[in-house]
């Protein structure tokens, strides 16, 4: 179950998702389910059968420059409302609501400091 205003969810945002696999399972005892995405695999990480987290590979142009990172998300109860009352306080939308399937809605944004979440609404429980 989730709430509103949360966080959610976290995910290593990573150029060598077998490197990071293989460190965070021989550290933490995380094992990795495969999720298959449009723009290659996303790791499920999860300890005891349970998720935990995920591992996202960076690829592509536009994260030329960005150091790998732990990104986190943010349970909301309506993204399209949340993204509107984010740009009126002076936030600014980085990728627009969009849907994942089986996952829920999100949305990848700056705070008015120019720190960068993504809000979801998840799918489900």
């Amino acid at each position: 179950m989730w709430s509103h205003g949360n966080f959610y969810w976290n995910e290593l945002n990573t150029r060598n998702a077998e490197a990071a696999k293989k460190f965070y399972g021989a550290i933490l005892g995380w094992t990795f389910e495969g999720m298959p995405m449009p723009d290659g695999t996303y790791w499920v990480a999860k300890l005891g059968g349970a998720p935990v987290g995920g591992i996202f590979t960076m690829s592509g142009p536009q994260f030329d420059g960005v150091p790998e990172h732990w990104f986190s998300y943010i349970a909301v109860d309506d993204v399209n409302v949340r993204v509107a009352n984010l740009k009126a306080a002076g936030g600014a939308v980085i990728k627009e609501p969009f849907d994942v399937p089986n996952v829920g809605r999100i949305a990848i944004v700056k705070d008015s400091n120019g720190a960068v979440l993504g809000m979801m609404t998840p799918a489900g429980n």
